[in-house]
């Protein structure tokens, strides 16, 4: 038998980033995970939202990709851990938009 459960929690707090300090706004189109002014996230999750690593590392945003589900995903690298995670942009929210032009200096193949 199939498990129905889903692996992603639903958290969308307002935080402040570890790495610039500014006050980062809950989303209104999706659950935030990283800043949206400098592209930092906190390695806190093994399925998201759950808040289940250990590793609790700075993740920098180092490249983005685009998803034809999806749209555009911004991938992140662990300092710590070295780990490697994709997430999805929010370039479009009316409350806190990510940096787009940021976004687009980030490292392409």
């Amino acid at each position: 038998m199939k498990n129905n459960r889903s692996k992603f929690t639903k958290i969308n707090n307002s935080f402040d980033c570890i790495n610039c300090k500014k006050h980062v706004p809950p989303s209104e189109r999706t659950c935030r995970n990283h800043c949206p002014f400098c592209l930092t996230s906190l390695h806190v999750d093994i399925n998201p939202g759950d808040r289940a690593n250990p590793c609790k590392g700075i993740m920098d945003a180092i490249n983005y990709d685009v998803d034809g589900k999806k749209g555009l995903v911004l991938i992140f690298k662990c300092r710590d851990c070295k780990e490697i995670t994709r997430n999805i942009a929010s370039i479009e929210d009316p409350q806190q938009s990510d940096d787009y032009d940021r976004i687009l200096t980030l490292n392409q193949p």
